[in-house]
C-alpha cells in the first residue's frame, strides 16, 4: 500500500479536490459579486449609507376674485414610525401621549406592511407642540421615532364653503397603485371638490434632501454636501371667481337650513356664490380625521357629506315656467295677443287642477308676473311633450353643466320615450303634460342647473359653463394665466328673451309674488317657485338677476321645506345680490396679479 503524509492516495485526493471546489466556489462568487451583481450590490450598499428624506410641497392657496385669501396652509408637526428601527413594545406609550386608542399605531403598520420597512409612516399630524417637546427630551429611547414640519390646510379666512373646495386624504391603496409613478405611501391628494378638480395644479412639487446615515439609519451628515438636494415648489395659487362677501352672506343665512345657493357672473359662466348646506367643518379634514367624526357624519340624518348644488334633485316648480313661455313664443304657437281665463284652476279629464288664486283674463307677461297656473296647464298642452323637452334641454336641464368639480347630477327632463317606456307607446295620460307645464311631475332640476338657467335669462341666452376657476398662478415664474370659460348660445331670439325678461321684472318692481325684494337702488329681476314635495313641506325657490338692464348676477336660491318662495328664498337672493353688487369695488384690495398679466400680455406683444 502506497503512503503519503495524508494517509492513503485515495484521501489525499478527496481532499485536494475538496480544496479545488471551494476554491473554484470562491472565484465564482466573487466574479459574481464583483462583475455580475457589482451595480446592485452598489447601489444597496448606498442604500444603507444614504437615506432621502423628502419635504412635502405646501399646496397652492385658493383666492378670491379680489385676491382674498379663501383657503391657505399653516405649519404643523407629523410624527412618523420606521418600522424596520421601531420598537412594538412601545406603542402604548405613544399611544397614549398622542391621546390615540390602543392598537392605532399596530393597525398602521398592518395596514402598510407590503412597502418597504425603512418608508416612514405618518402616525399623527398636527402634533401639539408639548408632544413634540417630550419627544425631544425622549428621542434616544424612541428608535424609528421622528417628526417633521409639513403644512396643513388653514381654513380660518372666514368662509367654510366645504363643498366647492372639498378636502385632502393620505392616498388610499387603490389609488396609489395606479399613481405609483407620481406618488408615494403618505402623499395626500385631492378626494372632492375643487382640491379634486384641480389636484396637479395644487399639489406642488416634492423635495428631497439626502443624507449619510451609519448602520443604525441615525444621521451624520449632508450627502455630497447637499449638491443632489432639492428644495420642495409650492403648488400653484388658484384665482375663482368666488366673491368673498357674498359667499359669507349665503353662508349665514344658511344656518340650521337645508338647500342650496348658487350665483354666477351672467356673460362669463364665473360662480360668484356657492353653498350646499348643511355643511360639514373642513377643518375636521385639515389633518387626520377621527373615526367618530367620519361616524357622526355619515349617520347625520340631514346628510352634510352630500352636495346639494349639484347633486340634489328638486322639482322647480313655477321658476320652470319661463321655459314654456319661451318655447311657444319662439315656436310661434302664442304670441303676446293670446290670453286665457283663469277661474281659479283648469278641468283637464276627470281631474281639476287648481291655481294659486282666481286670476281672470291672463296674458303671457302677466302669467308670469302672477305665476298663474292656469294659463300653464293649458299652455303645456298646447306646446306639446316633444317641443317642451327640446327646449328644457336647449336651457340646460336634463344633462350636467359640465361645472368644474366632478360631483354632478344630469337631473331628469321627461321625454315622450320615457313616458313611452313607462306606460307603453302612446298609452301615457295626457295630465302628465299638465302637471309639467308648472314644473311638476317626473321633472327634476338641480340648483346648479337653475341658476345657469337664470344666467341664460339674464345674457339673452349667451353664457359660459359655469366654472370657479378664474385662472393660476404659476409658481416658479409668478406668471399668472387666465382660464378661457366655454360660452355657448341657446339660439332663442331677442325678441323672445326681451318678452319674459319683462315679466320677470314685474315679478318684483310691479304686481307680481316677490315685491317684498324690491330695492330702491337696484332692479332684480326674478321668478318665485314653491315646489311640491312628496317627502314632506314644500322647498321654497328663486331664481333671478340683477340689475335688470345690465346683469351682473344670475342667481338661484332653494330652501328645503321652508314654503313659498317669496318668503324663504327670495330675501336670501335679494341679500346676496346687494352684497355683490353694493360693494365699493374701488376700494377693493387691487389683485396684485392683474400686474403680471398685463406684464405677461405686453412681452407678447413685444415678441
Amino acid at each position: 500500500m502506497n503512503d503519503t503524509g495524508f494517509g492513503s492516495v485515495l484521501r489525499a485526493r478527496v481532499i485536494f479536490a475538496v480544496i479545488i471546489g471551494f476554491f473554484c466556489i470562491s472565484v465564482f462568487q466573487l466574479f459574481n459579486m464583483q462583475i455580475l451583481q457589482g451595480k446592485t450590490y452598489t447601489v444597496k450598499a448606498n442604500e444603507n449609507s444614504i437615506k432621502p428624506i423628502y419635504q412635502v410641497a405646501p399646496r397652492g392657496v385658493f383666492y378670491d376674485r379680489y385676491h382674498r385669501i379663501l383657503v391657505g396652509n399653516k405649519p404643523t408637526f407629523t410624527l412618523r414610525i420606521i418600522p424596520a428601527q421601531f420598537k412594538r413594545e412601545l406603542s402604548p406609550y405613544i399611544e397614549n401621549i398622542l391621546g390615540m386608542k390602543p392598537g392605532y399605531i399596530d393597525r398602521i403598520l398592518k395596514q402598510t406592511q407590503q412597502y418597504s420597512p425603512y418608508i416612514p409612516r405618518r402616525i399623527a399630524k398636527d402634533v401639539p407642540f408639548n408632544v413634540i417637546a417630550w419627544y425631544e427630551e425622549n428621542s434616544d429611547k424612541l428608535p424609528g421615532v421622528d417628526y417633521v414640519v409639513e403644512t396643513q390646510r388653514d381654513y380660518s379666512y372666514g368662509v367654510n364653503a366645504s363643498h366647492m373646495f372639498g378636502y385632502t386624504k393620505e392616498i388610499p391603496p387603490d389609488i396609489l397603485r395606479k399613481k405609483k409613478d407620481e406618488y408615494m405611501m403618505g402623499d395626500e391628494i385631492g378626494f372632492v371638490g375643487l382640491e379634486k378638480t384641480y389636484e396637479n395644479f395644487l399639489r406642488g412639487e416634492k423635495g428631497v434632501k439626502y443624507v449619510l446615515v451609519d448602520s443604525r439609519q441615525k444621521i451624520i451628515g449632508n450627502y455630497k454636501n447637499g449638491e443632489l438636494d432639492k428644495p420642495a415648489i409650492k403648488g400653484y395659487d388658484l384665482i375663482l371667481s368666488i366673491d368673498k362677501d357674498a359667499q359669507m352672506v349665503a353662508e349665514s343665512a344658511f344656518v340650521d337650513k337645508r338647500g342650496a345657493v348658487v350665483a354666477i357672473e351672467p356673460s362669463t359662466g364665473e360662480i360668484l356664490a356657492f353653498l350646499s348646506s348643511p355643511q360639514y367643518n373642513l377643518a375636521d379634514f385639515a389633518s387626520v380625521t377621527p373615526n367618530e367624526v367620519w361616524k357622526k357624519l355619515n349617520l347625520d340624518k340631514d346628510k352634510p357629506l352630500f352636495n346639494r348644488a349639484t347633486m340634489s334633485i328638486y322639482s322647480p316648480g313655477s321658476t320652470f315656467k319661463m321655459v314654456s313661455a319661451l318655447a311657444a313664443l319662439e315656436e310661434g304657437i302664442i304670441d303676446t295677443n293670446y290670453r286665457t281665463y283663469c277661474g281659479g284652476g283648469f278641468q283637464f279629464g276627470n281631474r281639476f287642477f287648481k291655481c294659486l288664486h282666481v286670476h281672470g283674463t291672463v296674458d303671457i307677461e302677466t302669467s308670469i308676473e302672477k305665476s298663474c297656473n292656469t294659463f300653464y296647464y293649458q299652455l303645456a298642452l298646447k306646446i306639446g311633450i316633444e317641443k317642451w323637452s327640446e327646449y328644457a334641454k336647449k336651457l340646460g336641464f336634463g344633462k350636467k353643466t359640465g361645472v368644474d368639480i366632478s360631483e354632478e347630477s344630469p337631473g331628469i327632463v321627461p321625454t315622450k320615450e320615457f313616458y313611452d317606456k313607462v306606460f307603453g307607446k302612446d298609452r301615457w295620460p295626457k295630465g302628465i303634460l299638465v302637471s309639467l307645464g308648472i314644473g311638476q311631475g317626473e321633472l327634476s332640476v338641480t340648483p346648479i342647473q337653475l341658476a345657469q338657467y337664470a344666467a341664460i335669462l339674464a345674457n339673452y341666452g349667451k353664457t359660459a359653463k359655469p366654472h370657479f376657476l378664474k385662472g393660476y398662478v404659476e409658481t416658479k415664474t409668478g406668471r399668472y394665466v387666465e382660464i378661457k370659460p366655454e360660452y355657448f348660445d341657446v339660439g332663442i331670439s331677442k325678441h323672445t328673451f326681451d318678452i319674459v325678461r319683462r315679466a320677470m321684472y314685474k315679478v318684483v318692481n310691479g304686481a307680481g309674488t316677490a315685491t317684498n325684494i324690491r330695492m330702491p337702488d337696484i332692479e332684480i329681476a326674478g321668478k318665485t317657485g314653491t315646489a311640491q314635495n312628496p317627502h314632506g313641506n314644500d322647498h321654497a325657490i328663486f331664481i333671478g338677476f340683477a340689475p335688470y338692464k345690465n346683469p351682473k348676477i344670475a342667481i338661484a336660491v332653494i330652501v328645503e321645506n321652508a314654503g313659498f318662495g317669496s318668503v324663504a328664498a327670495a330675501p336670501i337672493a335679494r341679500d346676496i345680490i346687494k352684497a355683490y353688487l353694493k360693494k365699493d369695488k374701488f376700494k377693493m384690495e387691487q389683485p396684485r396679479y392683474l400686474s403680471k398679466v398685463s406684464d405677461f400680455r405686453k412681452s407678447k406683444n413685444e415678441n
